[in-house]
């Protein structure tokens, strides 16, 4: 499973409502900014992910941009299949 791995998923709260990777964060795109501090908590590296792959490879410039370590996992399914297959 994904216990060792902190996996933020940046879409909006409704898209996932309705399916997401077990245990990911919520902090929709719009959010990263101004909760940077929480982020910067989290055990690194962090895996983004949305439904495409577009807004998670946003985040995840913009996050590295600052120091982070992080990576863009592409869409949701994708990491979730990534994790249930390991």
């Amino acid at each position: 499973m994904n216990n060792n791995k902190t996996i933020i998923d940046v879409r909006t709260p409704a898209e996932f409502a309705g399916g997401n990777v077990t245990n990911s964060i919520n902090i929709p795109l719009n959010e990263i900014e101004t909760r940077l501090a929480e982020i910067k908590q989290m055990q690194q590296p962090i895996t983004l992910c949305c439904a495409s792959g577009i807004r998670s490879g946003q985040a995840t410039a913009y996050l590295r941009n600052i120091g982070i370590n992080c990576e863009n996992g592409g869409s949701w399914i994708d990491v979730n299949n990534s994790i249930t297959n390991n």
